[in-house]
C-alpha cells in the first residue's frame, strides 16, 4: 500500500515545486503597448511639383506609395528629423512599400537632387495612439 501512495504523492509534490519555481522572479510583468498602426501615405511626383497625402499626421511608421508621373527616373527624398530616400522609380512607374519611421517635426518631400519639381511640405505631430486592442486586418 505504501508503494502506491509514493507513486501518487511524488508526482504531486514535483508539480507543486514546479509551480512555486515558475512563480519566482520579477513581481511585475508589464506589457509594452503595441506601436501605432502603420500609416499609408500617397506621394505623386509630377513635372512641376511633388504632392503628398495626407500632409499632416502623427509620428510612427509611414508606408509610402509613390507614383512617378514624369518622363524621368526619380527618387522620393524626405528631408527633416528623419531623412530617407527611396529607390529609383522608373518613368510612369509606381513604388509601393517604402517604409519610413517618421519622427515629429517638419519635412520636405522632393523628387531628388536632379528634379526641379517644387517640394511638398509635411508636418508630423506627436506619436499616434497605440494599436493596442485594435483588430488588425491584413
Amino acid at each position: 500500500m505504501r508503494r502506491h501512495r509514493i507513486r501518487f504523492v511524488l508526482p504531486a509534490g514535483l508539480a507543486a515545486l514546479a509551480a512555486v519555481v515558475a512563480g519566482c522572479g520579477a513581481e511585475d510583468h508589464p506589457n509594452e503597448p503595441r506601436p501605432p498602426v502603420p500609416l499609408e501615405v500617397s506621394a505623386k511626383v509630377g513635372k512641376d511639383r511633388v504632392n503628398v497625402s495626407p500632409r499632416e499626421f502623427g509620428a510612427g511608421l509611414a508606408v509610402f506609395t509613390i507614383s512617378n508621373q514624369t518622363d524621368d527616373v526619380v527618387q522620393l527624398a524626405l528631408d527633416g528629423p528623419t531623412e530617407a530616400v527611396s529607390d529609383p522609380i522608373e518613368a510612369g512607374g509606381v513604388m509601393t512599400g517604402f517604409k519610413v519611421p517618421m519622427e515629429e517635426g517638419a519635412y520636405e518631400a522632393t523628387a531628388g537632387d536632379e528634379s526641379s519639381a517644387q517640394a511638398a511640405e509635411l508636418v508630423v505631430g506627436p506619436e499616434r495612439a497605440s494599436s493596442q486592442n485594435d483588430l488588425l486586418i491584413p
